[in-house]
């Protein structure tokens, strides 16, 4: 076997821990994946500096091309998400002050506006889906 010289020379030691948090091969690891990035989520948010970010960002791209692979998601963007959840649970502007005043929610729904980190959050909360249906 020829010698990888571009690799450290520990990954050997360390792969075997890293492995299966980078490897999504079926429903169980996707699901274990999703509370991962979850998780990661909560903890880091948008900070760059944070020292997960990158593993943050590759976790998401693994899950991205899992989904494009197993799951027919229709293109649609997170203000078409919320308009369809707002349809579908009958609800008012006013039933979602948490992510904004009327004019905001109006606004995101108009793709005026995108939603922040933080209104992404408290969705996928609420309504009890991936925080990854609101992205763009």
């Amino acid at each position: 076997m020829e010698n990888l010289t571009t690799l450290p020379p520990d990954i050997n030691t360390h792969w075997s821990v890293i492995a299966p948090l980078l490897t999504i091969r079926n429903e169980q690891e996707y699901d274990q994946a999703i509370e991962r990035l979850n998780d990661l989520i909560d903890e880091i948010g948008t900070n760059e500096q944070h020292p997960l970010y990158n593993f943050l960002d590759t976790l998401g791209t693994l899950i991205e091309a899992y989904e494009a692979e197993h799951y027919s998601i229709p293109n649609c963007s997170g203000s078409d998400v919320l308009a369809y959840l707002i349809e579908e649970h009958r609800l008012s502007f006013s039933d979602l002050s948490e992510i904004g005043t009327s004019e905001t929610i109006e606004a995101i729904l108009n793709k005026d506006q995108a939603l922040t980190l933080s209104q992404i959050q408290y969705l996928a909360q609420r309504f009890k889906v991936q925080a990854q249906v609101f992205l763009d």
